[in-house]
């Protein structure tokens, strides 16, 4: 059983953090999905990806919609289901997140900017929702200048 992770980002903008999340997330053999709820951010972040921030730091991923997509290590999607058949989920601009997938999932990650009242709210709407039905989750900020965790549910194992 997995766990869903809440980024809180203060410090770092959402392209600088998503790299580093993916790119340790490839390091452990995962296949990841980046849920998006519009295709304007999804195109942001594909082109982000493909240069990154020195234009020459390429991270292997796809647009969902393409002939390929079952094979791309990273898929940026808008739909419930991808199918590269991720290990792990990523979360930006408040995508939905079920308790389910947090359990048939390796992680889950949400990320959300703290300095947009709208984007706290909806993250501390799906802590509840996911913790109320038994998943774990554990809250990381990155207020001090590094990530720490700051709180953690204990799903229903107690853990």
């Amino acid at each position: 059983m997995g766990a869903a992770f809440f980024y809180h980002l203060t410090r770092q903008p959402l392209d600088v953090t998503l790299r580093s999340l993916l790119e340790k997330s490839l390091q452990q053999g995962w296949r990841v999905a980046v849920r998006g709820r519009t295709d304007d951010m999804l195109e942001r972040l594909d082109a982000q990806l493909w240069l990154g921030p020195s234009g020459d730091e390429f991270l292997p991923h796809g647009r969902s919609g393409g002939p390929h997509d079952a094979d791309q290590p990273i898929l940026l999607t808008t739909a419930e289901a991808a199918a590269n058949q991720p290990d792990c989920l990523v979360s930006v601009e408040g995508a939905a997140v079920s308790a389910p997938e947090v359990a048939a999932l390796s992680r889950v990650m949400i990320l959300f900017d703290g300095h947009d009242p709208a984007a706290v709210q909806t993250a501390r709407e799906q802590w509840k929702s996911l913790t109320d039905a038994g998943a774990e989750a554990k809250y990381w900020s990155e207020e001090s200048g590094r990530w720490e965790m700051k709180a953690q549910s204990g799903g229903r194992d107690g853990a």
